[in-house]
């Protein structure tokens, strides 16, 4: 990436009502004939008013389906077969939906505007997608979004899972930027001073925003900015680096490891906490936070298994062999596993 050009979301909005309004949004920026992708059963849910919406904004919709892949031939056929005139791909959905229509938006060349529906994870702000690449999940290349829409009220609808999800994910940020400084230490990768602080500012935000419930207006605008700024500062970077470290090594392992992984977010912020306490990096903040939220209160409802975190400690080497974060280091793996049958919090949540 050219370091003197970096894109931003030229559409941002994160508020109330936005589902109602998305036409208006593409209208002012000049998006008059777009394609859009649902994720499965959501037409039903809200195509009604994005149909609505685009309609008396006088913006045609040229195609639109529902898309429950991320298979990476499914999504580049889609896209050479979509109407020439399509000017800009919407995805409006969880991480399979947003992931392709990126992905399109890269391959096409056309602004791509993301639309989430649930707050699980930074990815609706990214500029990489996850898709199955030979029947494997790879992170490609793909478009920043033009924009990013999103109605605190849809997310309000979403599953409780999701939000602990995004919790976790944008908790992460504490323990990548500390993953990315020590690669600089240690003489592996150059730190980007500027997508680094984007990187804490926005961790630092959410952390210390005041809540009694999750569910409030203002602890999901905070989440959701906050996911957003995160995926500025990979944009910034030209990498994931930023905000993703070690804590992703590991959940990136338990997805090849096990048949039902849990939510990205929900195995990226478990291992958040074991990486900041083994480094003595604000864990104490993180548990605070994961206290108060219900994090762990969820976390102790799932099957999660010792046996399988010490093996993805393992593996995470080998997940990005190129990094050289903490857990490339056998003394932190040792001290990780270790840390999964001493420490309380864990304890109570693995078996």
């Amino acid at each position: 990436m050219n370091k003197d050009q970096i894109s931003i979301p030229s559409i941002l909005k994160i508020e109330k009502g936005v589902t109602s309004q998305i036409g208006s949004y593409l209208k002012d920026a000049d998006l008059t004939q777009v394609t859009i992708l649902f994720g499965n059963g959501l037409i039903s849910m809200f195509g009604d008013t994005v149909f609505k919406s685009c309609e008396e904004a006088g913006v045609k919709i040229l195609h639109h389906q529902e898309m429950d892949t991320v298979d990476f031939n499914d999504i580049t056929n889609l896209a050479f077969e979509l109407p020439n005139k399509t000017q800009a791909i919407i995805g409006m959905g969880g991480g399979k939906v947003i992931d392709a229509a990126k992905y399109i938006g890269y391959v096409l060349r056309i602004p791509f505007i993301s639309v989430p529906t649930s707050s699980s994870s930074d990815g609706f702000s990214s500029s990489s997608a996850s898709l199955t690449v030979g029947g494997h999940r790879k992170s490609v290349p793909a478009k920043m979004a033009y924009g990013i829409l999103v109605d605190t009220d849809v997310i309000k609808s979403a599953p409780v899972r999701f939000l602990f999800s995004g919790i976790g994910d944008m908790v992460a940020k504490i323990s990548s930027t500390y993953d990315w400084q020590h690669e600089e230490d240690q003489g592996y990768l150059e730190v980007n001073d500027f997508a680094f602080m984007i990187a804490k500012k926005a961790v630092n935000s959410f952390v210390r925003t005041p809540f009694e419930s999750i569910e409030e207006d203002l602890f999901l605008k905070e989440l959701l900015d906050s996911l957003a700024m995160s995926g500025v500062a990979n944009e910034i970077a030209g990498s994931s680096a930023p905000t993703s470290g070690s804590e992703h090594l590991i959940s990136h392992a338990l997805d090849q490891l096990l048949t039902k992984p849990q939510l990205h977010g929900v195995q990226v912020g478990i291992a958040t906490y074991i990486m900041c306490k083994i480094c003595d990096h604000r864990w104490k903040r993180v548990d605070t936070v994961f206290t108060k939220t219900g994090f762990w209160d969820y976390c102790a409802t799932l099957d999660l298994n010792v046996a399988d975190f010490e093996e993805a400690i393992d593996m995470a080497p080998q997940i990005k062999p190129h990094r050289h974060t903490y857990l490339h280091e056998e003394k932190y793996r040792d001290l990780a596993k270790a840390l999964l049958k001493e420490d309380p919090k864990l304890t109570a949540i693995l078996h």
